[in-house]
């Protein structure tokens, strides 16, 4: 992509954590004409200031949006809405705004309630982070050959959505993959909500102590994101509900599959389930 996309660009991400800070870092490639950063936490924009990540440091919002192009929101659902409900004065004419909110549908709808006629937000999703947050993991890596999901709908600029697919080029992310809200969250629910559930089942299932002595690498790969952001994922489960709900049942009806194989030694059963777990993943990953 060519850095004169954005050299004229001012550009102000909105929480500055794990993934607010990677696309500071990232940002950095794309030489954007300013790099502004909305947060909570002085300190953190303090060092981010000090660290080079971003040209200024704000604690709300007014300044920075009143000159920005593009806002990127890196926050939690309700707070990404509130904020562009409180900021709706404020942003400058003709913006582009987007968002790393992990669900679409909710967050979609309300922001477009309110959302003034000149600004255009449209939804997006970089499958990319750690099992850690905050600002002193922030990575330009964590994007490099992610999947990136944008979830236009009716009424976006068509201009946006290039300026976004060339954001995500950027980053050094995949080809954008666009789908409407509600698929997104339907199939997020499977691939990323119901795993985080599984992860905490089974990290909350243990009754061994000194749990470290005894486990390899099977263990680690499935509770690695079982050390989530409680308060985050809390907030993206109960809005993603009925969608998580419908998994879970059907994640269910495949454990009593094992159950009962196992109940009837049943080794003809149980070799075929696991037959197709591994065909459906060789399949899938290559």
């Amino acid at each position: 992509m060519e850095e004169s996309d954005f050299r004229e660009k001012e550009i102000t991400i909105v929480g500055l954590g794990l993934i607010g800070g990677s696309y500071a870092w990232a940002l950095k490639n794309l030489k954007p004409k300013k790099i502004w950063a909305v947060d909570i936490d002085e300190h953190v924009l303090r060092e981010a200031e000090r660290l080079g990540a971003i040209d200024g440091g704000f604690r709300e919002g007014r300044i920075p949006l009143a000159q920005s192009d593009l806002v990127i929101i890196c926050v939690y659902p309700s707070a990404a809405v509130r904020f562009v409900q409180d900021n709706m004065p404020h942003f400058k004419t003709g913006a582009i705004l987007t968002d790393a909110v992990g669900n679409k549908q909710k967050v979609i709808q309300e922001i477009r309630s309110f959302l003034r006629a000149d600004l255009d937000f449209i939804g997006g999703h970089p499958l990319a982070g750690k099992e850690v947050s905050g600002f002193v993991h922030a990575s330009a890596e964590i994007f490099r050959g992610a999947n990136y999901l944008l979830t236009p709908v009716q009424g976006n600029k068509a201009e946006s959505l290039s300026i976004l697919e060339k954001l995500v080029r950027g980053l050094g992310c995949r080809e954008p993959i666009y789908l409407s809200p509600e698929e997104h969250d339907k199939i997020i629910a499977f691939t990323s909500q119901l795993p985080h559930v599984m992860a905490a089942a089974l990290a909350n299932s243990c009754q061994i102590s000194e749990l470290g002595k005894f486990i390899g690498g099977s263990f680690r790969d499935a509770t690695r994101v079982a050390r989530m952001n409680a308060t985050l994922w809390a907030e993206l489960l109960l809005d993603n509900k009925e969608n998580i709900l419908t998994e879970l049942d059907i994640f269910r009806d495949n454990i009593a599959k094992f159950q009962s194989a196992l109940k009837n030694d049943n080794k003809g059963e149980l070799e075929s389930l696991l037959r197709k777990s591994a065909s459906i993943m060789s399949a899938t990953i290559r």
